[in-house]
């Protein structure tokens, strides 16, 4: 069976920062990404997805993001650019088409089985696979009697599969808005939500919410010195997602209570009358991806959920988790707060490695 120090699970933003953090320890790290390339699920993203950030505060550590308009929001396919090159810059060990299939305990370490074959045996372990992989189909009313198309946001890439028909986006983060914004141009849509969407102003006082959030330290702060249960974070807007609202451009209604046929209960236009609705678009957020730790005692809950504390598994020595939603802040999952992450993740493997 083949040794190494640290076994980095994902080649995407987090691990890339991950693989980065330890090396500066002087551990050898072995990315395994499971797809073709090491850049993450950006290459999956739907084609007209931008970073919610401008590309200043969208960097991982070592490695600014490049051009001249650091104030602009890149694109998909930078950010795949970025992230590819960041990969070759770093000096570790990167197999793609490589996916772990499972997890397990054998002695004092923890062996990594590969679906094609082979085993690595390693000291420690960081999950850092995302989440892209589960997207979150929670039990809505009404879209297992609806007759039309239901997809989830991992599934949409353009409005072109979706132009002319009446689409209905269920959600009111970035990516529901950003979509049902998209599809109106082309499309009838409209925007479902549980309750009003609420909007945070992109730039305060002529400066980019990060700046302020940089400034502050919010963004970084441990989410426990802020609230036991933090709210959920605004859409961020420049202005279009307020004026295109306004502009009914997509509308917003509330969430439908259940469907007949191709109807929505509860989904009903101004004038009271129901219409015919052609697809839904499910952009409701995504659950971390982790079924090759199933049979590892102790890494997760019932529901699949990590076992962990900051990134750090409770129930498992030498396990950590890397690009959780609010694993520790507000941006763990994100290009500007990954980073972070990983050092802290880093240091605590390297303390414990050198323990043993």
């Amino acid at each position: 069976m083949e040794p190494t120090d640290v076994a980095v699970i994902g080649g995407g933003r987090s691990g890339l920062a991950t693989a980065h953090a330890l090396q500066r320890r002087g551990l050898r790290p072995v990315v395994l990404e499971a797809s073709d390339r090491a850049a993450g699920s950006w290459p999956r993203y739907y084609d007209s997805l931008t970073l919610f950030s401008p590309a200043r505060y969208g960097s991982l550590p070592g490695m600014p993001f490049p051009g001249a308009d650091h104030d602009g929001h890149p694109h998909r396919d930078e950010v795949v650019a970025y992230l590819t090159a960041y990969a070759e810059r770093l000096d570790a060990e990167i197999r793609t088409d490589c996916r772990v299939t499972a997890v397990r305990r054998t002695g004092d370490v923890l062996t990594v089985e590969l679906e094609r074959g082979g085993r690595l045996s390693a000291r420690a372990v960081v999950a850092a696979s995302g989440t892209f992989g589960r997207p979150h189909r929670p039990a809505l009313p009404g879209p297992e009697g609806f007759t039309g198309q239901v997809l989830h946001a991992a599934d949409y890439r353009s409005p072109a599969r979706l132009t002319g028909r009446r689409t209905v986006v269920v959600g009111a983060g970035n990516s529901a808005v950003q979509i049902a914004a998209e599809l109106a141009a082309t499309a009838r849509g409209t925007l479902a939500t549980r309750g009003p969407v609420k909007l945070a102003a992109q730039r305060i006082l002529g400066r980019d919410l990060h700046f302020w959030t940089t400034r502050t330290g919010l963004g970084a702060a441990p989410l426990g010195r802020l609230l036991s249960r933090p709210p959920a974070q605004p859409v961020l807007d420049d202005g279009r997602y307020r004026a295109a609202l306004a502009a009914g451009r997509p509308d917003r209604r509330p969430l439908f209570t259940g469907a007949d046929g191709s109807k929505l209960v509860r989904h009903v236009r101004p004038d009271g009358q129901r219409e015919e609705i052609d697809a839904i678009v499910l952009a409701i957020g995504y659950r971390p991806d982790l079924p090759d730790f199933a049979g590892l005692d102790g890494a997760l809950d019932a529901a699949g959920n990590p076992r962990h504390r900051e990134g750090l598994a409770t129930g498992v020595a030498g396990l950590a988790f890397g690009g959780l939603e609010r694993q520790r802040s507000l941006s763990s999952n994100s290009l500007r707060g990954v980073g972070r992450d990983a050092e802290r993740i880093a240091r605590r493997l390297a303390a414990y490695l050198a323990r043993r």
